[in-house]
């Protein structure tokens, strides 16, 4: 598609939208949502990765993180940014140490980090669903626990956890803890931090509040996103397998009393959408936003969370020059 092409398409896009007179789109300008399913999946998803680009440029947005639980995401997202580049939006993505990529060995993130076409993945995440976490929330068997990540409280990191942390801290990437029981984050946090690594974020949606501070309080980013705050959850899926499992739905209130809580500088907002039973992920990440507003969160705070905190975390330059 010619690049004229492609900013008329935007730009009546764009229009559209603030025709529509939706609260919040003021809100998404500059902002980045660093948790966007937009890859190919077992599940339908809402938008590919182009289409998640250029819904994000109609809305003045500034980055997108393309997450998937199949793939290494960072080439994906470097041949999105090869051909809309133009539009402002700035595609990146990474790796989730799931079994379906390699599991949660060096040598994947050895080959995740230095794969792509001049970029590499921009962040490691532990596994979000093959963990003992997320394993007994949906009921598995002891066996199928037995496969899971498990962390224990001390002693020897399980695996090869320990020389995954330092190759994130080497080439100064995120390192995700994925989705662990709390005492885990604890001591995976810990851990990662003692080893130099600088970028940690830690999915909070299921944290005890006194859990969410004290991984801040290690130096650890928090992260909040509106898949596990919506409809969504009342409908079993098919996550990594056959399976269907719905996730639990997690209160607002608790999140907003977190987040009040907590130095805005040490949060993330995303929308983790991309389902097809969800809004689009604009769509989804505006709709988080005016939540939270509705709720007394600051504009400038929101700003934080969705613009200045992502682009440290995850390196994406705010400047007008950028774009």
């Amino acid at each position: 598609m010619a690049v004229h092409e492609d900013d008329q398409r935007i730009e009546t896009a764009g229009a559209s939208q603030r025709a529509a007179g939706l609260a919040g789109m003021e809100l998404l300008v500059g902002a980045i949502d660093s948790h966007v399913h937009c890859a190919p999946h077992i599940n339908r998803r809402s938008v590919t990765a182009f289409e998640a680009v250029r819904s994000a440029a109609a809305a003045r947005m500034r980055a997108i993180g393309i997450m998937d639980v199949f793939a290494n995401t960072s080439g994906l997202a470097d041949l999105v940014n090869i051909e809309l580049g133009h539009l402002g939006v700035e595609a990146f993505g990474g790796i989730i140490l799931e079994p379906y990529v390699g599991g949660v060995t060096a040598r994947t993130v050895r080959t995740a980090i230095s794969m792509g076409y001049g970029g590499g993945a921009r962040f490691v995440s532990l596994p979000c669903h093959h963990t003992d976490f997320v394993g007994r929330a949906e009921g598995r068997s002891p066996a199928y626990l037995e496969t899971c990540l498990s962390v224990p409280d001390r002693g020897e990191l399980p695996g090869e956890l320990g020389e995954i942390m330092d190759l994130c801290s080497e080439r100064d990437v995120v390192f995700n803890t994925g989705h662990l029981h709390d005492h885990e984050h604890v001591r995976i946090v810990e851990e990662a931090c003692s080893r130099g690594v600088e970028r940690v974020l830690v999915p909070a949606s299921y944290l005890s509040r006194d859990t969410a501070a004290e991984v801040v309080s290690l130096g650890a980013t928090i992260e909040f996103s509106f898949f596990v705050l919506s409809h969504a959850t009342q409908l079993p899926q098919t996550m990594i397998d056959a399976e269907y499992h719905r996730f639990a739905l997690v209160d607002l209130a608790d999140v907003v009393a977190t987040i009040k809580a907590t130095d805005p500088s040490s949060v993330v907002l995303s929308s983790d959408s991309g389902a097809i039973v969800l809004a689009p992920p604009v769509e989804a990440f505006r709709e988080l936003l005016v939540m939270l507003q509705s709720c007394g969160i600051g504009d400038d705070a929101l700003r934080q969370m969705s613009q200045r905190t992502p682009s440290r975390l995850f390196g994406i330059d705010l400047s007008d020059e950028s774009r």
